[in-house]
């Protein structure tokens, strides 16, 4: 277990079952034809959806127990805000649906749990309190999980407990880290108009997890006192 006084900031236990709750309610609401398999997939991970963090290292965002259930729910806030905006300026929003839209949001970093099984998680307590306490490295990798990249293991995750995707879902969660990632540049960076994406929901997800990411970066960033924030200086009339 991480020792707390070497965490910046963290959210109380009572917060994070709140949380649970919700996302539990959230599925049954928003999914109700495959609400049977999602549960039953839920039911296995419930110990690490209540603490796993969403990342390994503190600057980077929500390194703490619990960190992923917060970021995940955030998502699922931030598209649909995002959603409301890119409708709001007139962009084509028919050819995905809703539930599309928060499957996709739902179960974007659901990898980051890990695989199926004992011992299977990707997120370890760091034992070293010199790279805690100098590196922010809060969290190891678990040697004992082959590699993959998150989304893949969200992917295989979903298929391994029978939940059926849609296509739109499918790419929306493989590509949503964006252009930023190599193994996305393949279907982000492409001129060619037939490889152009069919919708707009993996620039939604990715919008909308990219502002959760920062968000919690602040958060974690006043909360620590690590991180001076800047003013750029106002040049106008000189």
């Amino acid at each position: 277990m991480v020792d707390p006084s070497l965490i910046a900031f963290s959210l109380p236990k009572e917060t994070t079952l709140e949380q649970y709750v919700r996302y539990r309610d959230y599925i049954n609401t928003e999914f109700p034809t495959r609400c049977d398999a999602i549960n039953r997939m839920t039911d296995h991970y419930e110990d690490r959806i209540l603490t796993a963090p969403a990342s390994s290292t503190d600057h980077y965002h929500n390194t703490f127990p619990g960190g992923y259930l917060d970021h995940v729910l955030r998502v699922v806030e931030y598209t649909e805000l995002t959603y409301k905006m890119w409708k709001h300026v007139g962009m084509d929003l028919s050819n995905f649906s809703l539930e599309e839209m928060r499957f996709s949001a739902l179960f974007h970093d659901l990898g980051k749990l890990g695989l199926p099984g004992d011992n299977g998680e990707v997120y370890q307590p760091n034992t070293s309190e010199w790279h805690v306490k100098n590196m922010g490295k809060i969290y190891n990798v678990n040697p004992d999980v082959p590699f993959a990249l998150a989304q893949d293991n969200s992917l295989y995750i979903l298929q391994h407990f029978g939940i059926q995707m849609t296509q739109v879902e499918f790419y929306a969660i493989r590509v949503h880290d964006g252009p930023y990632d190599d193994a996305n540049k393949a279907y982000w960076i492409n001129n060619g108009l037939p490889m152009k994406f069919r919708n707009n929901l993996p620039f939604i997800l990715h919008q909308a997890d990219s502002m959760a990411a920062r968000w919690e970066f602040e958060r974690w960033a006043k909360a620590s006192g690590k991180f001076k924030y800047y003013q750029a200086t106002d040049l106008r009339g000189q």
